[in-house]
């Protein structure tokens, strides 16, 4: 995906960049690929191929859950990696509140780095595992969103991100093809966290790969011994 197509593909689908914008997102790709030539961020690093996958991939929730493009919302992206959803969110949607947690302090560096290069304001980078974080009063239930991708299967992923959200907030779970099957076997643990199931949405990427929205509602407080101590989600998921 070239950048003009990029753009293209965003105004066929409503979300208008400026040439600020444009160049944001450009400079976003150079710190990435200079950087990912000593800290591993990501494997893609061709400027097509991050463009489609990390960057329109990223923006495709906000075509689903039009909130995000108009509201000054608060929005928190466990385990963001080199930034991926809520940096593009946050460019393509400067009025959005994010904060990205991620436990690498290499990653961290890179996430305030690129912040400041592109003089990002309101957003937040946290240092450290869902699992501690979630039980911190200043974040836990704080948040109108909680998204992740690429993190974990849907089991795993509630119990790293549903603390997170407020009652009424919504977790927006980004997938690929298993999807339904992982969202089918995180039915009891999205439950048991407060969440219920509430929509979902298919569609394919420009290139065809196929992918899922999910939108999962905070209906109940999540019980305090939530989320476990760290590495114990992905040890024993909840069944």
């Amino acid at each position: 995906m070239t950048v003009e197509a990029f753009v293209a593909a965003l105004k066929k689908a409503g979300i208008l960049l400026t040439e600020t914008q444009v160049k944001q997102f450009h400079q976003y790709y150079e710190l990435l690929v200079e950087t990912n030539e000593h800290v591993n961020l990501t494997a893609i690093t061709e400027q097509h191929e991050v463009y489609l996958k990390h960057f329109f991939d990223s923006l495709t929730v906000a075509q689903y859950v039009t909130s995000l493009q108009t509201t000054n919302q608060t929005l928190i992206d466990v385990g963001t990696g080199a930034g991926f959803p809520a940096l593009p969110l946050k460019i393509a949607f400067p009025q959005l509140r994010v904060t990205l947690v991620d436990a690498l302090q290499k990653r961290v560096r890179f996430l305030k780095t690129v912040v400041e290069a592109l003089g990002l304001d309101h957003v937040t980078i946290v240092h450290g595992r869902a699992e501690d974080i979630g039980q911190e009063q200043r974040f836990r239930e704080q948040f109108d969103y909680a998204t992740a991708r690429a993190v974990a299967r849907t089991s795993v992923l509630a119990e790293y991100t549903l603390p997170f959200v407020k009652i009424g907030g919504q977790l927006l779970v980004m997938k690929g093809a298993n999807a339904q099957q992982e969202l089918g076997d995180g039915e009891k643990a999205l439950h048991t966290l407060g969440g219920r199931f509430k929509e979902a949405f298919d569609f394919q990427l420009p290139n065809g790969d196929k992918r899922f929205i999910q939108i999962i509602d905070k209906v109940q407080k999540t019980p305090k011994k939530y989320p476990r101590q760290a590495g114990t989600p992905n040890k024993k998921p909840i069944q």
